[in-house]
């Protein structure tokens, strides 16, 4: 199926649309905004689980709020990127903010833990296209050597949503009520909903329904959503009361979802024409390195963002708003990192150095967090915080645009999509497994006398009532649990940082298409016969080839012719379809 995908590849429409710099501004404003309500609403509620947990009496299971949202997220994050290139960017985009909004009212009226869970499901769903959407799009607006730029600054809107999510959820979880998150975002989602149906470009022509909806990957997306959804429920339910590892239930999931999962790839490999998952993708060591690198971060990094306000509540005795506050060096770091990594890029026109360092450092900060009890001071853990932070900001952006660097222009979204799925499936699995852990440890770690405690586990109980002895037992047993969870994110990391091995620095333009830039160049700058038609000449469909193109025009002009021609420039896929109109001429 390779020639077949590549040729329906081939076919879909270019969506790039290099824009002035005033109109990249406003839009990038817009994907910013999307961004960051995004981020509120999947971050916010993790210091809201304890309260969750006992205003829907969900103790035992209240870590579904987050694990059905990522589920959900990864189950639909690998379609969005083949959707986009079909329906086009906007109005993804546009349908995702709606569902959100919608999902983030129907969770503040919740009446019990299933309708939230489910509703928090929907919502991953709509931020998984959110996140993947306004990442293709600033890919489609701006060149492949300014995206560093770009997707930086995006990087650390995620970091800003980050950090606000968890202290505006602790005012209201303070002042008013954990529904107040939902309340909030789901009217300013609409505002985001309004700005970008009115404001965002789109170049796609009108469409063939049903020639469109036959180009979808059902197979694939039917095998795919089996299998993520039957090996996801048991990695999360497994080893708690009522349904053991062993139990037929959790086996016979284990056992279809890997079956599914089977399917799923022979899908992609023989029958698909525009697969979800193109394995042409992984014959690149560094790709596949990358890829593999997006799975085992998202492990470690969605730990750090719903266990560390468990242990400032929990371990430390903080009250919400407090442990968000603690959280801020981490998100700080990463938001203030995201951008300088990215202009570093930009400027440098490599990435490299970046990832090998970034990784490097996220290990460190994850290896001393584990010194992290119930005495360790909060300077120290910020500190430790910081590294961490450094790492994640030098790491989460830089990943993508490499990976858009290695990739053929026509893949660009189905990268970016695959790169978020397997981003959010690894946090998916890191919640449930540090979910299990939390919950042995904890268990195991506390008296026989006090086991009843090991019920509560994400909401600590009102040590009031017990005596010093059993408050002193109970600190402990929690801070021995946080610890465990800590440990298992540092090897994730570790193992992200000798993957870095395997990355080739190719630079933002890749050797062959440099190759064949100068070659064309050089045939360019040839004398033409007189029969030659310059209409009929192969234009550089490669995101290198274009931008070595732009580059050689640039360099014939003067600073002010150059600044001129741009402004006057049009998209390219204007640009072709004026050609296509002459052409018919």
């Amino acid at each position: 199926m390779g020639r077949k995908t590549d040729e329906a590849e081939a076919g879909l429409h270019d969506q790039t649309q290099l824009l002035p710099k005033k109109q990249i501004i406003f839009v990038f404003m817009i994907m910013s905004l999307a961004l960051l309500v995004c981020f509120i609403d999947q971050n916010g509620i993790g210091v809201l689980l304890p309260d969750i947990a006992r205003d829907l009496n969900a103790s035992s299971s209240i870590s579904w709020a987050g694990t059905s949202a990522l589920i959900a997220n990864t189950v639909f994050q690998v379609l969005y990127g083949r959707l986009s290139d079909l329906f086009g960017r906007k109005l993804v985009l546009v349908s995702a903010l709606v569902l959100l909004s919608l999902s983030d009212l129907a969770c503040g009226l919740s009446v019990n833990s299933t309708m939230l869970y489910i509703f928090r499901g929907l919502s991953g769903v709509a931020n998984g296209g959110i996140t993947s959407l306004t990442m293709m799009i600033v890919s489609d607006i701006v060149t492949l050597q300014e995206r560093g730029k770009y997707q930086g600054i995006l990087g650390a809107c995620v970091g800003l949503g980050n950090a606000l999510g968890p202290l505006i959820a602790s005012g209201f979880a303070l002042h008013s009520s954990w529904r107040g998150l939902f309340y909030l975002l789901a009217p300013l989602i609409m505002v985001t909903v309004v700005a970008s149906w009115l404001y965002l470009p789109t170049n796609m022509p009108e469409l063939n329904i049903m020639e469109t909806v036959r180009k979808i990957d059902f197979l694939g997306l039917l095998f795919g959503t089996a299998a993520v959804i039957l090996l996801l429920i048991p990695i999360s339910s497994g080893g708690h009361a009522g349904t053991p590892w062993d139990s037929p239930e959790i086996i016979a999931m284990f056992v279809v979802g890997s079956v599914c999962l089977v399917a799923f790839i022979l899908a992609e490999w023989k029958w698909a024409r525009l697969p979800m998952m193109p394995l042409t993708m992984f014959k690149k060591a560094s790709v596949t390195a990358m890829l593999a690198q997006s799975f085992l971060l998202g492990a470690s990094y969605y730990g750090y963002l719903y266990f560390l306000p468990l242990y400032f509540q929990n371990v430390r005795g903080t009250s919400p708003l407090i442990a968000a506050a603690l959280q801020l060096p981490l998100v700080v770091s990463q938001s203030t990192f995201s951008t300088l990594a990215g202009l570093y890029m930009s400027k440098f026109n490599r990435y490299g150095e970046i990832i090998w360092v970034g990784f490097g450092s996220w290990t460190l900060g994850g290896g001393l967090l584990v010194l992290a009890d119930e005495h360790l001071h909060f300077g120290w853990i910020a500190f430790f915080l910081i590294i961490i932070g450094f790492g994640t900001g030098c790491v989460f952006q830089p990943t993508l645009v490499a990976l858009q660097a290695h990739c053929p222009k026509a893949q660009r979204a189905v990268v970016t999509s695959n790169r978020n799925f397997l981003r959010s499936s690894g946090g998916a699995v890191g919640l449930a497994v540090s979910s299990a852990i939390l919950a042995n440890v904890l268990k195991s770690s506390l008296p026989s006398r006090l086991s009843s405690v090991a019920n509560s586990t994400f909401a600590a109980p009102d040590l009031s009532g017990y005596s010093a002895a059993d408050r002193a037992a109970i600190k402990s047993a929690y801070t021995a649990a946080s610890r465990a969870v800590f440990i298992w994110c540092v090897p994730l990391v570790g193992i992200c940082f000798l993957l870095c091995a395997l990355i080739k620095d190719q630079g933002l333009v890749r050797k062959e298409e440099r190759d064949a830039a100068t070659a064309q160049a050089s045939a360019e700058a040839s004398p033409r016969r007189s029969g030659d038609d310059p209409e009929r000449a192969p234009a550089a469909t490669s995101e290198g080839e274009e931008e070595a193109a732009r580059q050689r025009a640039s360099t014939s002009l003067s600073p002010h012719d150059s600044a001129e021609e741009h402004s006057r420039k049009p998209s390219i896929s204007s640009e072709k379809s004026r050609h296509s109109s002459s052409s018919g001429h």
